[in-house]
């Protein structure tokens, strides 16, 4: 039992440090100075570095659910739902939650291991003697930057799954292009791209959080910032899967 509270207090305690640093976050975002050039250069890095391995992993994921949607629906002579399933799940689940992995993945990982990096140099104690709150110049725009990029990254995704599947459908299920893409467009709605959307804002700032509160409170030595790393991946990836069930029943009950 002893052990079993230890843990329990020290999840705990885990909890609320990483809420007050989101907290002191938030404040640091509200008030001058905003380094606008490395908010630049961290949109590139999050948004337009992702966007191979969420292209690729959204359509491979679009074509995989067209043909097992098929295969389901043909035994009960539906297999005309194909365009709108894959495009409600594509936009609604799979795109927001699989892109938000793929970029807590690789995301995550290259901020903990860098600001991780930053404290055993003692590059981060070198800007605070400078005047420069790390903060500020290190969190806050990677924080920003991932909140706004993901988002994109999913909607690119989005439209790359429901084109997966169509290639799936027209070339290998014998569906008309025409057909396909008229059910597509007439089954989804607006809401349904938005509540994706929403979501990859939300992951995204989950996996920019994680990754620099992990980094900040790295270990000394190269095992510290290996553990800081995979500490990130690991607690951003499954944020985002608890963050995506909360944020579904909200969207699914409103």
């Amino acid at each position: 039992m002893r052990s079993i509270g230890r843990s329990t207090l020290g999840a705990l305690a885990s909890i609320g440090r990483v809420v007050l640093f989101a907290a002191a976050t938030l404040g640091h975002l509200v008030r001058p100075p905003f380094y606008w050039r490395e908010f630049g250069a961290q949109v590139l890095q999050i948004g337009w570095c992702s966007l191979p391995v969420v292209g690729l992993t959204a359509l491979f994921t679009g074509g995989a659910l067209a043909l097992q949607i098929y295969s389901g629906g043909a035994r009960f002579n539906a297999e005309a739902v194909v365009p709108s399933i894959v495009a409600i799940g594509m936009v609604r689940e799979l795109g927001p939650v699989l892109g938000g992995l793929m970029v807590a993945a690789r995301v995550a990982s290259s901020i903990a291991a860098e600001l991780g990096t930053m404290k055993v140099t003692e590059q981060i104690d070198a800007l605070t003697t400078l005047s420069t709150n790390p903060m500020k110049y290190l969190v806050v725009p990677r924080v920003l930057a991932a909140t706004l990029a993901v988002p994109v990254l999913v909607g690119v995704g989005d439209a790359i799954g429901i084109m997966g599947g169509w290639l799936v459908g027209v070339t290998r299920l014998d569906f008309n292009s025409v057909t396909y893409l008229k059910n597509t467009i007439d089954f989804l709605e607006v809401w349904d791209v938005g509540s994706g959307l929403v979501k990859g804002a939300a992951f995204g700032f989950i996996v920019a959080l994680l990754g620099c509160y992990h980094g900040m409170n790295s270990g000394r030595g190269a095992q510290g910032v290996g553990k800081a790393t995979k500490s990130a991946v690991v607690a951003a990836s499954v944020l985002i899967l608890a963050a995506n069930y909360l944020l579904t029943e909200v969207f699914f009950t409103s």
